[in-house]
């Protein structure tokens, strides 16, 4: 049975030094990736938000606000960097069968936890491992979106994990830790169902501070409910029902996860993928389209094709990125999915708003079976006015485990989410200092996030 003791320990048994060198690899590239992500949501309405209350209420500590000079508590950092990683919805994500998150959801907590504690950059690559270990497990093992909760109610632990390991909390205040984020900070569905808004973007966010905070209260000597799986109204009989996890010090997890391609939910990715590679070869005219109809699992089916509520009334930029007809329409209109394809003009034109009643999902037994088994299986059938169908089956994108970006391909998603922000001195020496930061010091990356 799964206790705060065995992640406890578990954290405790993670050394950068003992991890793959793929593994070790992988790491950096996450770090990279949200770090880009979270440069080109600068500004965007939402951070705005949460940076104004952070800094109201937490206006100096030893932590930076991405992007600023303002510096302030670890909790509002992790609060404020967390919702830039999170924001435009291009981050990683955990493919299991029953549930996806995010696992660059944890990244700004563990490093800001280490920012504070002066960590090298090797003791933070550990500690994310630790959480990318955990989220993936719990996932796998433990799904909670059918029962009610929101993925992120999995954050708050994984979260509390590896900030508590770059706090340097002991084995008993870790549990802690782990206790009372994980009785206090569950998070629920609602969030991702019916009509979707900006809360969608930032729950993570709330997340990841709450683990911190936790944290912190455990570093300060509260005790939490160490039995907080197994006891009585604990997390399994409340939460998730009877699970168990295997955490492996080797963090294998973190091979499991996918980068985004596309600005795009996740489950969009193959589909879209296979929409702009169609677009691009056959020279499709969106004027002339009568239908497009994705076959898809049930996943992408019940959460971005209409199951968890009416996907085609699409007015705000929460809305569109978790709509499936919207992503296939704008991608076959535009030939590609960017930050750009959500700004409120180009969601509300003519063309995109048409053409997204064509659309048609369809769920696939058969395509569930392969998602389950790890791919990412689309079908998509474009039908023009004059009976011609343009066809494409992807089993899954670049980005997915099974294909995974290349420093190149990262490097290249970098430059295009941080260009608007930081010339190309800049950029150069933040992907230099990610792919050396076993070498160097938070405080040496951070230094460059001004």
């Amino acid at each position: 049975m799964t206790t705060t003791g065995e992640l406890a320990d578990f954290a405790a048994a993670v050394s950068y030094e003992d991890l793959p060198a793929d593994v070790r690899e992988e790491l950096k590239k996450r770090v990279l990736d949200s770090l880009g992500i979270a440069v080109a949501a600068m500004g965007a309405a939402p951070t705005r938000a949460v940076r104004e209350t952070v800094t109201e209420l937490a206006a100096s500590g030893p932590c930076r606000l991405w992007g600023t000079d303002q510096f302030v508590s670890p909790t509002g950092a992790a609060m404020y960097n967390t919702a830039l990683t999170r924001s435009l919805d291009f981050m990683d994500s955990f493919l299991a069968p029953g549930e996806t998150p995010h696992p660059s959801d944890n990244v700004a907590a563990v490093l800001a936890s280490a920012e504070a504690a002066d960590r090298s950059g090797a003791e933070l690559l550990a500690s994310v491992a630790a959480a990318y270990e955990v989220q993936g497990e719990l996932a796998w093992n433990a799904p909670v979106r059918d029962r009610g909760w929101d993925h992120v109610t999995h954050t708050v632990i994984s979260a509390a994990v590896g900030a508590g390991d770059a706090r340097g909390l002991d084995r008993e205040e870790l549990r802690n830790a782990i206790g009372i984020a994980g009785t206090a900070h569950n998070a629920l569905r609602v969030t991702r169902t019916g009509g979707i808004n900006e809360w969608k973007g930032v729950a993570s966010a709330n997340a990841a501070r709450n683990a911190v905070y936790s944290v912190a209260l455990a570093d300060h000597g509260m005790e939490g409910p160490v039995d907080l799986f197994e006891g009585q109204k604990g997390w399994q009989q409340v939460v998730s029902g009877d699970f168990d996890v295997d955490l492996d010090p080797a963090c294998p997890r973190v091979r499991d996860t996918m980068t985004k391609r596309y600005v795009a939910e996740t489950y969009a990715q193959s589909a879209v993928e296979g929409v702009v590679e169609l677009a691009a070869a056959d020279d499709v005219d969106p004027a002339r389209v009568e239908s497009i109809h994705l076959s898809t699992f049930h996943g992408a089916a019940l959460i971005i094709g209409g199951g968890e509520g009416d996907r085609y009334e699409v007015e705000t930029r929460a809305q569109a990125d978790h709509s499936l007809p919207y992503m296939l329409a704008a991608a076959l209109v535009d030939g590609e999915l960017t930050a750009d394809s959500y700004a409120p003009a180009r969601i509300a034109r003519d063309d995109v708003q048409t053409l997204l009643r064509a659309v048609d999902v369809e769920e696939d037994d058969a395509l569930t079976a392969r998602f389950e088994d790890g791919e990412m299986p689309a079908i998509v059938e474009i039908t023009l006015d004059d009976g011609t169908t343009h066809r494409v089956e992807k089993s899954a994108f670049e980005g997915h485990p099974s294909r995974p970006m290349s420093w190149d391909a990262l490097e290249a998603k970098f430059e295009a989410t941080a260009s608007a922000r930081y010339g190309p001195p800049r950029r150069a020496q933040i992907v230099e200092t990610v792919r050396s930061l076993d070498e160097r010091d938070v405080s040496d990356l951070v230094a460059l996030l001004d």
